[in-house]
């Protein structure tokens, strides 16, 4: 009887388990946060206020145009999530933009920040409210 019973609760545990989204899906992708910290340094941030993004980010149109001017890797480098249920060779499996292919946007990453804390993806969010420490110390806003 005590058997079964551990083996009724194994059971329903790992259902509830089988259940639970997978939150890791998407991975930070560390050659991102070093290229948004490269183009902060460089001055390459816009400063931005909250809310600006859905004007600033690329246009499906503009991101083609990107891939098809420099490949998907570089277009990688735009976006601080990787999702490797998408192949690399596909912009599924790219997440989280924060620029413009030209500059480092602050709203972009305010928009990271929300969208990553919002899906659990803490490791994303972190580095997102790095990014934005780095633009504050870099070019304060006020």
């Amino acid at each position: 009887m005590r058997s079964r019973l551990l083996l009724i609760l194994l059971c329903t545990f790992s259902c509830l388990a089988a259940e639970k989204p997978n939150t890791r899906a998407i991975k930070l992708n560390l050659a991102a946060l070093e290229f948004a910290r490269q183009l902060i340094k460089e001055g390459r941030a816009v400063p931005d206020r909250k809310g600006a993004w859905r004007g600033d980010k690329p246009s499906t149109a503009q991101e083609n145009e990107f891939i098809r001017a420099h490949g998907f890797n570089e277009y990688g480098k735009w976006h601080l999530g990787i999702d490797n249920r998408h192949s690399a060779g596909s912009k599924a499996h790219y997440k989280f933009p924060f620029g413009d292919f030209n500059s480092l946007h602050r709203c972009g990453l305010l928009a990271v920040k929300a969208r990553a804390h919002e899906y659990g993806y803490g490791d994303i969010e972190a580095a997102a409210d790095q990014l934005l420490v780095e633009i504050q110390i870099n070019r304060p806003i006020r």
